[in-house]
């Protein structure tokens, strides 16, 4: 009789939560209980910044991040709908553009004239989308790595889209989930990768049917990122690490056509994942691009 690994994530993230003093809140949003991450108020002159998390990922990815941003901010980290905590319905849509229109809906329960948003990856497109759909458009963008960004000038944003990095980010057994912690960074074995894999492997393989549908709809609608990025984008940072294997550095020439406004850091060793490998580097280039664009 085989038995089963044990699932320690539960415990773990509340672990984390109490050591990063954060509540763990919830929003219906678009029929999804949204489950959220928040840690103080919003204020006169203090930013409120919103950090959205990768595809299979979960809020926790900011963990260390959240260490070190100023204690007095006003930080909100979903689980974005369909991932981690936050609800899935196999019926709903969870492209890019659907995703932020269920964040403009819960974000526009908050007041505050000093928004500020941050995604990696999936996060990332999304942040994207929902710069140039909120009603009151945020002070800052800042992307990591994003999905939704071209390779290359000349590609046709409207074309169908293919992709193998479901291959890599649905593992569909325990060497899957090896290859996938470690191949999201700098593509080379690391000590947090072991650990990553055997803290989260059970409850990833648990999800292939709901990360299917996620990564399908992602792809209906691949490059939708780049329909919204350009000259009248809010102020704009963009993070890389130029170690890639997900999103390739390349694709950061993109933003020198499409944005040319855009803040651009590349970080030299790093992966997929600047605010995992390298979040000090990381955190402080953006508390700087904050800082200055803050009321």
């Amino acid at each position: 009789m085989k038995i089963p690994a044990p699932n320690l994530w539960p415990a773990a993230r509340i672990g984390q939560r109490w050591l990063l003093r954060a509540r763990r809140q919830e929003a219906l949003v678009d029929s999804h209980r949204m489950v959220f991450l928040e840690r103080g108020q919003p204020g006169p002159g203090r930013p409120t910044l919103v950090l959205l998390h990768g595809f299979a990922a979960m809020k926790e990815n900011w963990g260390l991040w959240m260490q070190r941003l100023p204690a007095n901010w006003h930080l909100l980290v979903p689980d974005l709908p369909g991932l981690g905590e936050s609800q899935y319905h196999s019926d709903a849509n969870y492209g890019y553009e659907s995703q932020a229109n269920r964040l403009s809906q819960w974000l526009s329960g908050y007041a505050t004239d000093n928004l500020h948003i941050a995604g990696s990856s999936m996060g990332g497109a999304i942040a994207s989308v929902l710069a140039h759909t909120l009603e009151t458009p945020p002070r800052s963008v800042t992307l990591l790595n994003s999905a939704g960004i071209p390779e290359h000038a000349d590609v046709d944003i409207d074309a169908p889209f293919k992709s193998d990095r479901d291959a890599i980010l649905i593992p569909g057994d325990w060497a899957g989930v090896y290859r996938m912690f470690n191949s999201v960074g700098n593509g080379k074995p690391t000590l947090p990768g072991v650990a990553m894999t055997g803290l989260l492997g059970t409850d990833l393989l648990q999800r292939q049917v709901s990360l299917r549908h996620i990564f399908n709809d992602m792809l209906s609608d691949a490059l939708a990122p780049a329909r919204y990025l350009g000259p009248e984008t809010p102020p704009l940072q963009v993070q890389w690490g130029d170690k890639d294997v997900i999103t390739p550095t390349r694709c950061v020439d993109w933003f020198g056509t499409a944005t040319p406004h855009a803040e651009v850091h590349v970080f030299r060793g790093v992966g997929h994942l600047p605010m995992l490998e390298a979040p000090g580097r990381s955190a402080a280039v953006l508390k700087a691009f904050i800082d200055r664009h803050s009321s």
